[in-house]
């Protein structure tokens, strides 16, 4: 699906924000300045909740609670670029918050399909023209979930 404009790309993140539950985990892969921080964005605000949604590159990891009216399922943003293996990113107890929480893994493509077999894989492209185009790729349980409401 082509996001001609930033403002695309947040609304997805909303729509896609708007079907994730607990246990959900979604990998993000594309090159720097794709979009992935302007996705999740928008799944944060689709998810409902608190806190201002930054890259996670330096902390590796954020977690944001459900904000009041919320849909009261925690975010945890992550950030797989920085990690030197599949050792930092057992440190992080990832498979922990799958329980509680929506997972979304920025660079996580190669990384973090073992946390779980059941996860929606978004390639992100920018094009020459810089449109940005998402490819979705869902795996195990995502198969048979309507993806329809994305676009």
């Amino acid at each position: 699906m082509e996001l001609p404009t930033e403002r695309d790309t947040v609304e997805f993140g909303q729509r896609l924000g708007g079907l994730l539950r607990a246990g959900d985990l979604v990998l993000l892969s594309g090159p720097l300045g794709a979009g992935k921080t302007v996705l999740v964005r928008g799944v944060a605000d689709g998810l409902g909740v608190a806190g201002r949604v930054s890259s996670p590159t330096f902390v590796l990891a954020r977690v944001h609670h459900p904000a009041e009216g919320g849909r009261g399922v925690p975010l945890v943003h992550v950030d797989a670029y920085r990690l030197n293996g599949l050792d930092e990113l057992d440190d992080l107890d990832l498979d922990t918050d799958l329980v509680d929480a929506a997972v979304v893994v920025e660079w996580g493509e190669g990384v973090a399909e073992r946390l779980s077999e059941d996860h929606l894989l978004v390639r992100l492209e920018r094009r020459p023209d810089d449109v940005r185009v998402a490819h979705l790729e869902p795996h195990g349980a995502w198969t048979t979930r309507d993806l329809r409401p994305l676009g």
